[in-house]
């Protein structure tokens, strides 16, 4: 009996463990995909912009470029907001799968967890603040 009990605490400590892995995961890579994002996506960064891409991609000549230019731009709005709407479903999953697991860890890990939901805020807030900085 004390083998199977001994047993039983371990495996539901490992279905623990690896339900705050995968959970973590989720949250980080989502949380962190959803709010560290630049303005204009993920490509917003130290990318080409769309117009630079395809220039180079295609071989566009200016002509092509001055016709192209404008669709860009009218598009650019259109698809930033479809991306922030993405970006707040996604966190809105992440917040609920959080607020179901949250219940079902320990102390320490709820802990744990505060703590990795706090870093990947911070994370966003410092790329954030950098974005902004590199507009100015």
């Amino acid at each position: 009996m004390v083998i199977k009990g001994a047993n039983m605490r371990r495996k539901n400590y490992k279905n623990m463990k690896q339900t705050l892995t995968v959970i973590a995961a989720i949250a980080l890579g989502a949380f962190s995909f959803a709010q560290a994002q630049p303005p204009g996506g993920p490509h917003g960064g130290g990318h080409m912009n769309p117009l630079e891409e395809m220039s180079s991609t295609l071989n566009l000549t200016d002509a092509q470029k001055a016709k192209v230019q404008p669709i860009v731009d009218q598009a650019k709005p259109q698809l930033q907001a479809i991306h922030q709407e993405a970006m707040t479903k996604a966190k809105a999953v992440i917040d609920a799968s959080i607020t179901q697991i949250r219940p079902l860890l320990t102390p320490e890990q709820q802990t744990k967890l505060d703590a990795v939901i706090k870093a990947h805020e911070d994370l966003h807030n410092a790329m954030k603040e950098l974005h902004e900085a590199k507009g100015k």
